[in-house]
């Protein structure tokens, strides 16, 4: 199987940037929600503790289990919300107030426009009251923005939708309650962040998708995926590779099979226009399941040292290249 090496100084210089924007390591809550974008479930989560990191976010009960012992907080943004003295847990509906353990630290989610899930901001007095009647104590109070990182005005729009729901929740007398909207986009795009905490996702593994037009600070990716040589053949001019010959040997040539394939994660793509690894070296023909061809007889291949670079080839971003990497891969830190 291949490998992803994870480069501990890239991960700690893109903390760095942000921690630039808000001027505190305690306002950084590292989402490593869906193995940690990729990278590593328990591998991030000890980096980012060995950092100074003491907030976390992830998808549901089962990550917050695995990175729990790393820090102060995690907030579970998918499931239903228990007593714990780590966890708080996202209110998405008004129906998950109802199923939330008596006790339970909550942050209530309030949609201001991306429409995806949350409480509506016409339902948000009714959720205070259901918070207070269900004896669950209010952590915080959290949005989150639908095109930050595009040149929309829908983001000033919903940062002035949620300033509205920020007095509104003060006016009902909650205190003590942290207010988030800001994701990796809209912190890297602010100029002046004043709120509680910042959920830094994929900027925190090196990239940004915002357009050139702004003016972010530079980030380094952290993932590196290499592949081990299988076997090697010397092929004749004619002879043909793998599942239906898509590649002909132009000439004589070496060639080699590495183990990867769509098996692992890894986009199948077209082979009429092959990927090319962060080494130049074209992947021949199709994909096949754990394996694929490259003309060279290398011991170990890097495919991609930058994300972003192979989801531009496959018409994705970043996030779906990563993510989709199998948990099965070995990460190692360097």
């Amino acid at each position: 199987m291949a490998k992803i090496i994870i480069n501990q100084e890239n991960f700690f210089h893109n903390l760095n940037q942000i921690v630039l924007k808000t001027g505190s390591k305690e306002k950084v809550a590292i989402v490593l929600k869906d193995n940690a974008y990729g990278h590593g479930l328990t591998i991030m989560a000890a980096l980012a503790a060995a950092y100074g990191i003491t907030e976390a976010v992830v998808r549901n009960q089962q990550e917050a289990d695995a990175v729990r012992d790393y820090f102060k907080r995690v907030l579970v943004l998918g499931d239903v919300a228990r007593k714990d003295v780590v966890c708080t847990y996202a209110i998405n509906s008004l129906d998950a107030i109802s199923l939330a353990e008596e006790g339970a630290s909550v942050e209530l989610k309030v949609d201001t426009g991306m429409h995806r899930n949350g409480i509506v901001v016409s339902e948000l007095q009714e959720a205070l009251q259901a918070v207070r009647q269900k004896g669950l104590h209010l952590v915080g109070v959290m949005t989150h923005f639908r095109a930050a990182d595009e040149l929309d005005s829908s983001y000033f729009w919903q940062k002035k939708q949620f300033d509205a729901v920020k007095e509104q929740v003060k006016a009902e007398g909650f205190a003590d309650v942290r207010f988030h909207s800001h994701n990796s986009a809209a912190i890297l795009r602010t100029q002046h962040f004043n709120e509680d905490l910042v959920r830094v996702g994929i900027a925190a593994y090196g990239y940004s998708e915002l357009p050139s037009m702004f003016h972010t600070p530079p980030l380094k990716p952290v993932m590196q995926l290499v592949a081990q040589r299988v076997a090697t053949r010397r092929l004749q001019k004619g002879e043909c590779i793998g599942y239906g010959g898509s590649f002909e040997a132009p000439y004589t040539m070496d060639v080699s099979t590495y183990n990867l394939g769509y098996g692992d994660g890894w986009c199948r793509g077209d082979a009429a226009t092959p990927f090319i690894t962060a080494e130049g070296f074209p992947i021949l023909g199709r994909v096949s399941m754990d394996l694929i061809s490259l003309p060279t007889t290398q011991d170990e291949i890097c495919i991609f040292n930058n994300a972003q670079e192979a989801a531009r080839h496959f018409g994705t971003i970043s996030y779906e290249i990563t993510t989709a990497l199998s948990p099965a891969i070995e990460r190692v830190v360097v």
